[in-house]
């Protein structure tokens, strides 16, 4: 971890998106959809984004004729989204330990 923060993640959606799905062991469109309340094409996006980095593995399937789209973080996306907090911590760290003002 290089202490600086990975843009990518950074993005609040993106963070939140990461932060949810490091909690369940799967997560389809339409749970994401209705837990972040986003746009079906913003959370494409954002999904995209993240599936291109290899932090989140993407399975579409059909019930019948429908899709469906299944989300799991990945193993680089959880080390990706640990540095991004280790990170983190390090900047409210060196906050922490500013001299206090006179």
């Amino acid at each position: 971890m290089s202490g600086e923060l990975d843009r990518l993640i950074h993005e609040p959606a993106r963070l939140r998106i990461l932060t949810i799905l490091s909690g369940v062991d799967v997560g389809d469109f339409n749970f994401l959809l209705n837990t972040l309340g986003l746009t079906k094409g913003n959370l494409s996006s954002h999904m995209d984004k993240l599936d291109k980095a290899g932090y989140v593995a993407v399975n579409k399937t059909f019930n019948g004729r429908v899709p469906h789209t299944d989300f799991r973080i990945t193993p680089e996306g959880r080390q990706a989204l640990a540095d991004y907090w280790s990170a983190l911590d390090a900047i409210r760290q060196l906050r922490d330990n500013l001299p206090e003002e006179e």
